[in-house]
């Protein structure tokens, strides 16, 4: 099966304006950190102060992502979606009317606290979103293929997302001012994030029961791995926002910071469109080892950039390895993960990512005020290097632990094909 048939197959399973749906509702966090960032700093006249407030965002989803995730996998995605959607839109509403009427010169320390409560409620709609398509793949295909294709088409997803949310951001700064598109996150926030919710596709991860042991089996050691790998992918994604940041304001074009970050997840998602090509043969503990030395071999070229033209040929290379790293970390996660803990394992990755934005931005933030955008690129470099010193250092232990769950996971999948289902066909999603 081609790529494109993979993806007609899988895409054939719910209908287009599923996807829709789950595209634009991921889009309201990708716009949250960087709409902060912005907004704070003109509003304040710190790096720090819009560092910090970015970080706050970050860390408190980060929080609260596992939090939802495990709540999902007891509930069900549509009353914890639906929760997070609405007071997650109050949340960037409310930091919104704080920055703009911020008086220069006061405390600025209210605006992360108000950053984090909202934050911590922003869905994560692309990782649930990827936890969906297990049960819809085993009830319309038995093709493994399907599940990479959509794995493969989620991380694209998520960095066209990334691609997208700064951008639109980087225009309304530029047209209005920054503060305009936090109010912009929250509508979107409000429309997408509760029609993702009741989509009827949320009926196919109901309910499950747990207990101590199923607990037990979630933080595994391969599982920490991969968190970490993730945690350090983050830290590349906040480092690089502070820096383009940083030489964006030096050249003068401080409203070009969106579309330059912007321009990392271009050649992003080519390179994750594409993963799906890459034959089962090429097993993911090897192909995590190659994409993060892809990554640190990419990264080198910021610490020589001067200008923003430079920047924009850096980002464009260095896009290129990250969507293949991070596809591959999420797909590892769903090999060695039980049917019944998946939410909380996706949603432990994705707060790892932005628990890495967090620290990332914030260290990239401390060194570009002491000597501008050089050394928060260093930040970048030395995430990358985790990045592979990780997927190298913990290979045996993932390759075991994707051994051991294939040898005992078939009963358990086949049960979950069917547990907490509703009993809506699949052309019936695909109509929806």
């Amino acid at each position: 099966m081609s790529p494109v048939q993979s993806y007609q197959r899988l895409f054939a399973l719910t209908g287009p304006l599923y996807v829709l749906i789950a595209f634009v509702g991921r889009i309201p966090l990708a716009m949250s950190q960087i709409a902060s960032l912005l907004a704070v700093t003109a509003a304040t006249g710190s790096y720090t102060a819009g560092g910090v407030t970015a970080g706050a965002l970050a860390i408190a989803n980060a929080v609260g992502a596992p939090v939802a995730g495990s709540l999902t996998d007891r509930l069900g995605q549509r009353p914890v979606l639906l929760v997070q959607s609405v007071v997650g839109t109050v949340g960037l509403g409310v930091l919104a009317w704080m920055t703009m009427t911020h008086e220069a010169g006061a405390a600025w320390w209210p605006l992360p606290v108000v950053a984090a409560l909202g934050g911590a409620f922003v869905p994560q709609v692309g990782t649930m979103a990827r936890v969906r398509w297990r049960p819809i793949s085993r009830r319309g295909s038995d093709d493994p293929r399907v599940m990479d294709a959509a794995f493969s088409y989620e991380g694209a997803a998520d960095e066209a997302s990334f691609v997208l949310g700064p951008a639109v951001v980087g225009v309304i700064a530029a047209v209005v001012d920054p503060v305009a598109s936090l109010v912009v996150a929250a509508v979107l926030l409000g429309a997408f994030g509760t029609w993702f919710a009741v989509h009827p596709t949320s009926a196919l991860v109901g309910p499950a029961p747990t207990s101590s042991t199923a607990v037990a089996r979630l933080l595994t050691p391969a599982l920490v791995i991969l968190a970490a790998t993730q945690l350090s992918i983050g830290m590349v994604f906040g480092s690089v926002q502070t820096g383009t940041s940083v030489l964006a304001t030096e050249a003068g074009m401080p409203g070009m910071t969106g579309l330059l970050h912007a321009l990392l997840g271009v050649g992003s998602v080519l390179a994750g469109l594409a993963v799906v090509a890459v034959p089962e043969t090429f097993p993911h503990a090897r192909r995590l080892r190659v994409f993060t030395t892809a990554l640190v071999v990419l990264s080198l070229p910021l610490l020589l950039v001067g200008s923003l033209a430079g920047l924009t040929l850096a980002l464009l290379g260095l896009g290129f390895a990250i969507a293949p790293s991070m596809i591959t970390t999420f797909a590892l996660a769903e090999r060695i993960t039980s049917v019944r803990r998946l939410g909380a394992a996706m949603t432990l990755l994705a707060a790892a990512t932005g628990a890495g934005y967090a620290v990332g931005a914030a260290l990239a933030g401390r060194f570009a005020d002491l000597a501008g955008h050089r050394p928060a690129f260093a930040v970048t470099v030395g995430a990358t290097l985790l990045a592979a010193g990780l997927a190298w250092g913990g290979a045996r232990r993932l390759r075991a632990s994707v051994q051991a769950r294939t040898a005992t996971d078939g009963g358990e999948a086949l049960a979950s094909g069917s547990a907490g289902h509703s009993p809506e066909p699949v052309d019936a999603l695909a109509r929806s």
